[in-house]
């Protein structure tokens, strides 16, 4: 058990446990002793009539009141121990909204402005405590990774603190526990453990970035034009209105940050995984982002992201007409997301073990359910 948040509360319920059991036995021996040793095959006479024993109704008093309290006393202790935010605990900000989220680190301002932030990818160092920071943007969700800690609500218009840790580098699951929409179990993140030398070096390299300049003319400069503005001529939405990449215009908030996204290993939340060096390179990797670009609301159900094949798609429930984009220009974009990247030293996901997984195979990317091209103008 990698985290002293499940060991101090495995500690709690197994000792619970254990002193439920003796009180079980040891009452339930009193019982069937005392049915046995008075029943009337064995006692003709009537027994000895008396009002009251106060030396027994004392113990029944006090024996429950002492347990009671040692249980509250070891109860306080662990709270006490779970609880509060050490002032030099590592901070993370966690924003959950219908289906994604975003971990943001307050104490690390990048150098291009704003929070470091990274979507659906929450990167925090082993062998400390981590202090969270938990809210939501519209419904109430709820934050469980259950190898670093426990699970806790992000509501809205509140601030909850969490703390995790655990002193295994690893990449583990994390899932939302509240039912919150039609997506609710695609709402998955990973949490990556990184050594403390990691750690640093990919807050370092976070806090320096800058999305890169493509080159002029090629498919990358397409896409990110594309990505800046649209195609107001076919109703194509700019990505930028709500996406965040920084080191450039580029600060929309109603969806998941950007910046690092052709490091992420992961689409959608969760909704495709790639375990694979090459990931964002590979055939069917190309094929899922496309696929996700061109109708995200098919793939992921509730995905308030707009449609680019001129098909409908529901916002707060009612349908909106989509954009334009050809199967070229979508390519362009994707392009341009590939190139957000970190330096090589600083990819969190390089020889970082997947949680559970010894092979291979057991890391195989999970694929999205195949779409096709939906009719323009079309419910979907």
């Amino acid at each position: 058990m990698a985290s002293g948040f499940n060991r101090e509360v495995a500690f709690m319920s197994i000792f619970a446990i254990a002193l439920s059991v003796i009180i079980f036995v040891a009452v339930s021996y009193a019982l069937f002793f005392t049915v046995n040793k008075f029943r009337e095959d064995k006692n003709t006479d009537a027994p000895a009539q008396f009002h009251g024993n106060n030396r027994l109704e004392l113990i029944l008093v006090v024996v429950p009141v002492v347990i009671v309290m040692f249980l509250a006393v070891l109860t306080v202790r662990s709270m006490a121990i779970l609880n509060p935010v050490a002032e030099q605990t590592t901070k993370i900000d966690v924003l959950g909204r219908q289906f994604w989220w975003n971990f943001s680190y307050p104490e690390t301002k990048a150098d291009a402005g704003g929070d470091v932030t990274n979507g659906n990818e929450m990167v925090m160092p082993t062998k400390q405590p981590v202090a969270l920071t938990i809210t939501s943007g519209d419904v109430i969700h709820g934050f469980w990774a259950p190898n670093i800690g426990g699970q806790r609500a992000a509501m809205p218009g509140a601030l909850k603190t969490w703390n995790v840790d655990t002193d295994r580098a690893a990449v583990y699951q994390g899932n939302c526990t509240q039912l919150c929409g039609g997506s609710h179990a695609n709402m998955r993140y990973k949490v990556v453990a990184l050594d403390q030398e990691r750690y640093t070096t990919f807050l370092a390299a976070a806090k320096a970035y800058r999305a890169p300049e493509p080159a002029e003319g090629s498919a990358e400069a397409r896409g990110y034009e594309l990505f800046m503005k649209g195609n107001p001529a076919t109703g194509a939405l700019a990505c930028a209105a709500c996406h965040r990449v920084q080191g450039t215009t580029a600060a929309g908030a109603a969806g998941p940050d950007l910046s690092f996204f052709g490091t992420r290993r992961t689409l959608g939340a969760g909704m495709w995984e790639a375990m694979t060096p090459e990931h964002w390179e590979a055939p069917d990797a190309k094929a899922h982002l496309h696929a996700w670009i061109k109708h995200s609301p098919k793939v992921k159900p509730g995905s308030l992201m707009p449609t680019y094949d001129g098909s409908e798609y529901e916002v707060n429930g009612k349908l909106v007409k989509g954009g334009v984009l050809t199967d070229e220009q979508i390519d362009d974009v994707a392009a341009y997301l590939r190139t957000l990247k970190l330096p090589e030293e600083a990819d969190y996901w390089n020889n970082t073990p997947v949680y559970g997984s010894s092979d291979a195979a057991e890391n195989a990317p999970t694929p999205l359910a195949k779409t096709s091209s939906p009719t323009p103008g079309g419910k979907q």
